[in-house]
């Protein structure tokens, strides 16, 4: 059985161990039951229930994507406490995301896809969560703070893990087509099922829009249409299961991410013949063998990822960025008694990344780097519950590298103890690491500015404090409060080493405190509302420039506000109103420049025409408040979107 409550669903399946009967009893009715019982995998790297984990895990769900009309990854994290994922380049469909955590930028977020890392270790650093659609997910899992001891590189802030659609059942074959404001138009097919042996999920969406929005920054005095912003996307997915077994299950997943995006750059300095063009094709084998005690999972994955950027007379150039990923993942999960459980487990994944640089006036290419990075990584994680009230877990992974200072050692420490019934204190330590990219550590550039990569450099590390609250609010509501202080040094930092010349260091140190609360209410039989606060503060504690120490991080440092109101009907339909609110936040490290916070709200609404067909709506920024992200990069106004799905 699946239930919505609140933006929030329960799921339960999976492999789900040692539940004390007087929790179970606690949890079996009301709110709180309904989203501390759901399975998740990140904070564990195995399915286990979220009320078992002693960090913070927010979760949202296939059927709240859909109700929240998130088109894309990075869309549906909007209303989510922990993370600010509005980005910097603007909140038109298709544009570059930004996703921060806990003070840290980007590359230091490490985004998963089923449980094995997508981050580029090439030039981004991060991954570009407006590439997938939501078609192709079942929920998404943000675990914020220090996650290096279960995943390895680039979880200093935290954790995204998108987990994909799997094959049901009942075959189903789900038709949808949408328009909307600005030429915006989908088309979107899907069918799973499943045989004796054999499961399945074929998907294909498409999306295009011409973005070309009004805009008036205020700040700036400049009013327009927003240009050279339109996208397109063509997104297929080919997910394939096979029962070799009665305990052995073989999946295969293939998901391609095609991109058309044209750049309008800033309203100050437009680039109007500026275009980027993403090809991804994601592959995954994946074989499980479950046992009575446990489970024994090995993975294989290839990435081929192709990036380009064209600008022949804004910029003169064109840029290619060609990466190749492979790895493998090797883990057992057990349980060696009543009250202990563990993993144990071996990574390994090996990044080749091209980049080169075209001049059209002058007709030559520039290699800026042409190298691989290698890294490998033993880790264990165990569970021990001495009583049915209290659970420590104690992790620790050691990560190789073929870099000379690349290696590094990830320590974690949780408790998680129920203090009485419907109250539960959890606290956790984790220390972390982001290995130096390779345009910082090989990039090489000449002309009138010259660059140097720098080999020797070391990887950035964290340490992640963080202690909360669960507290049920009887069986109508639950409360989620942590505070959180996050360490981050050995930042690398671009240097100048004279008038036309640079390379990188790693200097710096940034301490973030910060603050996640979550407030889930059912408000009688059909209303239900959801509320979450996130204050974040990151301070430069060290850094190149002594202007910037005591100042607080550019762009990381905003606030954020949720709100969401929602009434369901027993007939199917429902109608919601969501708030969201980013507050003012600097642009600079100096804190001499800021942009102002802003509001948008958006109504959504659902309506079945008849057993097999509904038709949905919604409306953002709905009273059309004109705001920036960056300087100079507008956000977008008032949009409607009227979108049609038919199950067949």
């Amino acid at each position: 059985m699946k239930k919505t409550v609140l933006g929030l669903s329960l799921g339960l399946g999976g492999w789900v161990l040692g539940i004390p009967a007087w929790a179970q009893a606690v949890l079996d009715t009301g709110l709180s039951a309904e989203i501390l019982n759901q399975t998740v995998t990140t904070p564990f790297r195995r399915p286990d229930l979220l009320r078992e984990s002693s960090r913070p895990v927010y979760v949202i769900t296939r059927q709240q994507m859909r109700e929240q009309g998130a088109r894309t990854v990075q869309e549906a994290l909007r209303y989510l406490p922990g993370i600010l994922s509005d980005g910097t380049a603007g909140t038109q469909l298709g544009a570059l995301s930004s996703q921060f955590l806990r003070g840290a930028r980007t590359a230091q977020v490490l985004v998963l896809l089923d449980g094995r890392p997508l981050n580029d270790l090439g030039f981004f650093g991060g991954f570009d969560l407006s590439q997938i659609t939501t078609d192709v997910v079942e929920r998404i899992e943000v675990s914020p703070g220090g996650g290096s001891t279960l995943y390895g590189s680039d979880a200093v802030g935290g954790v995204i893990n998108i987990v994909t659609v799997e094959p049901q059942p009942a075959t189903e074959t789900v038709v949808e087509v949408a328009v909307g404001s600005y030429g915006l138009n989908e088309q979107g097919i899907q069918s799973r099922g499943q045989g004796q042996e054999l499961g399945w999920v074929l998907s294909y969406r498409r999306l295009q829009s011409n973005n070309d929005f009004p805009f008036t920054i205020r700040r700036l005095g400049k009013s327009g249409r927003r240009e050279n912003s339109a996208v397109e996307y063509h997104n297929l997915q080919a997910k394939l299961t096979w029962q070799l077994a009665e305990d052995q299950v073989l999946t295969a997943n293939a998901l391609y991410l095609n991109k058309t995006f044209r750049v309008p750059g800033s309203v100050d300095f437009p680039s109007l013949d500026a275009e980027q063009t993403t090809n991804d094709l994601l592959l995954d084998l994946r074989w499980l063998w479950t046992q009575e005690t446990g489970s024994l999972q090995a993975r294989l994955f290839l990435d081929d990822l192709n990036y380009r950027f064209s600008a022949p007379q804004s910029q003169g150039s064109r840029d290619l960025i060609l990466r190749d990923s492979w790895g493998s993942q090797l883990q057992y999960a057990w349980q060696a008694g009543e009250n202990l459980e563990g993993v144990l487990g071996a990574d390994y994944r090996s990044i080749s990344a091209r980049n080169t640089t075209f001049s059209f006036a002058g007709g030559s290419t520039n290699i800026n780097y042409d190298d691989t990075v290698n890294q490998g990584a033993l880790f264990a994680r165990l569970d021990y519950s001495p009583d049915p009230r209290f659970r420590l877990d104690l992790g620790i992974r050691q990560d190789f590298s073929s870099l000379a200072s690349g290696s590094a050692t990830s320590p974690a420490l949780g408790i998680r103890w129920a203090l009485a019934e419907g109250t539960t204190l959890r606290a956790s330590y984790a220390g972390s690491f982001r290995t130096p990219l390779i345009s910082e550590l090989f990039f090489r550039l000449r002309g009138f500015f010259e660059v140097d990569g720098n080999p020797n450099l070391r990887p950035e590390r964290g340490e992640s404090f963080d202690i909360g609250l669960d507290q049920a609010l009887g069986d109508f509501g639950l409360l989620r409060l942590t505070f959180a202080h996050n360490r981050i040094r050995d930042g690398i930092t671009f240097v100048s080493l004279g008038p036309r010349r640079g390379t990188y260091e790693n200097i710096g140190l940034v301490e973030y405190t910060g603050l996640e609360a979550a407030l889930d209410v059912r408000l009688g039989e059909n209303w239900t509302l959801f509320a979450n606060y996130t204050l974040n503060d990151p301070i430069i504690r060290a850094a190149l420039d002594p202007a910037t120490v005591g100042k607080q991080l550019a762009f990381v440092g905003a606030d954020s506000l949720n709100l969401g109101l929602t009434y369901r009907h027993e007939q199917g339909w429902y109608s919601s109103i969501l708030v969201h609110h980013i507050g003012s936040f600097f642009t600079n490290n100096t804190n001499t420049e800021s942009l102002p916070g802003y509001t948008t709200v958006a109504w959504r609404g659902g309506i079945p025409l008849t057993e097999d067909l509904s038709l949905e709506m919604g409306i953002d920024n709905l009273l059309d408040e004109q705001y920036e992200v960056f300087p100079g990069y507008p956000g977008v106004g008032r949009t409607l979107r009227v979108n049609l799905r038919g199950q067949l």
